[in-house]
């Protein structure tokens, strides 16, 4: 079902990431159209649409969008100034289904593009409003995102695991310029000059956040050019089990080593290759599918131990206590004294998996909910 009674120019057109989603998506949908940026940007003349980019879905996730969508059609109070739509997209793979909402589905007049997954729930109405807004206001900014609360952060009482969940996630707030993958806003002109390889992984953000920082990698780098915006957030589900978390910390040492072997490999190639970014990354998926691949077989076949996958793999999160103050230093101790002896056996699994030529278009694609939290994937969920 298409909601398609938008009479206005689409200034925001929002990209929701889908992949099996069907018990999450609903309720994600309604936090998403109880957002104000819609009746902000109508009351301005300026439209709003949704796009659904359901890939690879062997599950119920097209027609609970649909069946939201028709409901919103005769429900929502700002249909003037909205449209929804279902991209219901066979072949799999959060890359592809990005790349096809940046390059083809998304509004061509549309100024801000913003890419979301389908498992979070926005808890403020205001979170997109502020992110816009932030983006609006900055013309130096090329990405803005909200931050993300774990759900459990407003339980009266915590177990030593969600405590120490939570301790992992408040490390990661000394850094500069984070574009948060859960959900991020780009300008629509550096967004289209963006393309994700096909093996990139699900590490795109911190890819992301290295382009516009960089010009395309044309110029040195400058954090302030993203931003986490103050105030604006939304809810997630952690991992706890030690499992889950082992697993998601061997996907973030597989996907970061996938970003630094790419940006190694752009930034050798000549300015008019890296200014023109989209066309170059897109045209070598083209001519070789295993580009990407190789190139991350080469750099692990090098000799090196598995802790220097890429650079400062065991200092960042004792860097970042080393920021925080007073008793948060000592009560913040365990969760990063935890979290870099978890890190060190990922990277050494992570370094046998792409040592026995696993790459990452092996590895992915895997739900919204295990994309990577921050610009660095160095966060802990």
């Amino acid at each position: 079902m298409t909601i398609s009674n938008n009479h206005l120019p689409n200034a925001l057109s929002i990209g929701i990431m889908a992949w099996n989603e069907e018990a999450s998506i609903g309720p994600m949908l309604a936090s998403l159209f109880q957002q104000t940026v819609i009746a902000r940007l109508a009351a301005a003349n300026e439209g709003c649409e949704v796009v659904c980019l359901a890939n690879g879905c062997t599950d119920g996730t097209v027609g609970v969008a649909a069946d939201f969508f028709a409901r919103m059609e005769r429900e929502h109070p700002v249909r003037r100034g909205l449209s929804a739509r279902v991209e219901d997209i066979r072949e799999p793979g959060r890359n592809n289904a990005w790349n096809r909402f940046v390059h083809e589905f998304s509004a061509r007049e549309a100024r801000y593009l913003c890419l979301m997954d389908a498992d979070i729930i926005l808890n403020q109405p205001e979170t997109l409003e502020l992110v816009l807004g932030e983006l609006e206001r900055s013309r130096n900014l090329g990405g803005a995102s909200d931050s993300p609360r774990k759900d459990i952060a407003g339980k009266g009482r915590l177990s030593t695991r969600e405590r120490l969940s939570i301790a992992g996630s408040d490390l990661t707030g000394t850094i500069e310029g984070r574009l948060n993958g859960m959900l991020y806003c780009l300008r629509s002109g550096i967004a289209r000059n963006l393309y994700l390889p096909r093996d990139l992984g699900a590490t795109d953000d911190g890819f992301l956040k290295a382009a516009i920082c960089t010009g395309f990698f044309c110029a040195p780098s400058d954090p302030s050019k993203v931003v986490s915006v103050r105030g604006a957030t939304h809810l997630y589900k952690p991992y706890l089990s030690p499992r889950d978390f082992l697993n998601n910390q061997k996907r973030q040492m597989i996907g970061q080593t996938t970003v630094h072997v790419l940006i190694t490999y752009l930034k050798g190639l000549p300015e008019s290759d890296r200014a023109n970014l989209a066309a170059t990354l897109s045209r070598n998926d083209a001519r070789d599918p295993d580009w990407l691949k190789r190139l991350i077989g080469a750099h692990v076949a090098s000799p090196r131990m598995f802790w220097r996958l890429f650079p400062g793999i065991l200092g960042f999160r004792w860097r970042r206590l080393y920021h925080m103050r007073g008793r948060r230093r000592l009560t913040h101790w365990a969760a990063a004294a935890a979290g870099s002896v978890v890190t060190l056996i990922a990277c050494w699994q992570a370094s046998r998996f792409l040592r026995r030529g696993g790459g990452s278009s092996a590895y992915w694609p895997k739900t919204a909910r295990q994309t990577i939290l921050t610009a660095t994937h160095m966060s802990t969920k």
